[in-house]
């Protein structure tokens, strides 16, 4: 695992691939293709799942949020580094 500390806790659905990986570099490890952005036509559609208690989040729901609404765990703020590798901008 690329990031692992108590709060790296939720995985993303890859639009390239429909799977959901951790990060860009599980993604890039396991798969043949380059990572397609997901558009933001689609950022409402579940695209975000939480690691602890399993929720499916959209990807708007997610960059909204510091922790899961379902379960109130905390998501790492520091991801908000890396969303230009995730999400269109």
């Amino acid at each position: 695992m690329h990031y692992a500390t108590a709060v790296d806790i939720i995985a993303i659905r890859f639009a390239c691939c429909d799977r959901y990986y951790p990060c860009h570099a599980c993604h890039e490890e396991a798969e043949p293709h380059p990572v397609v952005l997901r558009p933001r036509a689609e950022w409402d559609a579940p695209g975000i799942l939480c690691g602890a208690c399993g929720t499916e989040l959209s990807v708007t729901a997610y960059r909204a949020s510091e922790s899961c609404p379902a379960c109130s765990a905390d998501f790492n703020p520091r991801c908000r580094l890396h969303w230009d590798r995730y999400f269109e901008q």
